[in-house]
């Protein structure tokens, strides 16, 4: 896998390729349909496939702190991309210029005269250009002038809804993880380098890793039966995301995990940390002995939650 920051650096190493273009926040079996077309016309082609991402998603440039959360950072969809099969990357700067490009100008100029494609492979619904006024019919037209062919990739439904980055967020909201399961083709995860806290954890007798995290908001809050991927081991513990009300004023939200039967230095160490069922809400209690008691349910329904998981696999 390849990661392109400028047109001369694709085009010192593509002379062509297969593109899509899009945000592919969540990488939702929507977007994994379309990723399998584009890796299948690339072969057809005899192509490299590219991925165009833009960085910070429009919304994030246009919103900034009102924008909704993002469900995977840049580098998470780097290593997806990787293990999809995906050739490279091309990581669009979406900056005020390219907000007041025409759609028109978008085509000509990037896709054609900078990618140099042969092929697009898009959604449905893709929208582009300044005011989201390109779309499948302007494409088509210019795909005919310009001599590149488009392939329109149908939606993915789910139970008759559209699947979506935002249909997911409302359901990690609602605390559905096994929908979210369904909707992203695995368990929603939060991958990040474990940092020092407050160490109030060891202080009540419940160690905690904490993730530093590279988003000011999570999609997500509460408290978590996790899976930990750690040194290619998988490890089974207790998560909360959120702002934990009982000892912290934080303003932005943290994800701490308690690895279960485990008792080693982490420090400095990247973990995912996947999310398999939801616990309950964050709640502010009224002192440490209350929270300690309360971490110890939690960690005996999580508990009786992964056994209940073990015992049917062994079946």
């Amino acid at each position: 896998m390849q990661v392109f920051k400028t047109l001369q650096q694709i085009q010192q190493n593509f002379f062509s390729c297969v593109a899509t273009v899009g945000k592919y926040d969540g990488l939702h079996v929507g977007h994994q349909r379309i990723l399998d077309v584009l890796l299948e016309e690339a072969n057809m082609l005899g192509l490299p496939s590219v991925v165009v991402l833009s960085e910070p998603q429009p919304e994030e440039f246009f919103g900034g702190s009102d924008a909704p959360p993002r469900l995977n950072h840049f580098y998470d969809k780097v290593e997806f991309l990787t293990q999809y099969g995906v050739d490279a990357i091309y990581c669009l700067n979406f900056d005020h210029d390219l907000s007041q490009q025409s759609a028109e100008y978008f085509v000509r100029e990037f896709l054609v005269n900078g990618l140099r494609i042969k092929s697009i492979v898009i959604g449905d619904d893709f929208r582009f250009g300044k005011n989201r006024k390109g779309d499948h019919v302007l494409l088509q037209k210019l795909a005919q002038e310009l001599h590149f062919k488009i392939t329109a990739v149908a939606p993915c439904c789910y139970h008759d809804e559209r699947v979506s980055s935002t249909l997911i967020r409302a359901n990690l909201q609602a605390g559905d993880c096994k929908k979210v399961q369904e909707l992203l083709g695995r368990n929603y995860s939060i991958s990040g380098k474990i940092i020092k806290g407050r160490q109030l954890g060891r202080q009540i007798g419940v160690p905690t890793a904490n993730l530093e995290l590279l988003t000011r908001a999570l999609p997500i809050a509460g408290v978590f039966a996790v899976s930990v991927k750690l040194r290619d081991m998988v490890y089974q513990g207790v998560a909360n995301a959120g702002f934990k009300p009982t000892v912290s004023n934080q303003e932005i939200p943290s994800l701490e995990v308690h690895l279960l039967n485990f008792n080693e230095e982490i420090y400095s160490e990247s973990i995912q940390v996947q999310f398999e069922m939801k616990i309950r809400d964050e709640k502010k209690f009224t002192g440490l002995e209350q929270l300690q008691q309360q971490i110890k349910l939690d960690i005996d329904q999580v508990k009786k939650y992964f056994n209940k998981i073990d015992q049917v696999i062994e079946r």
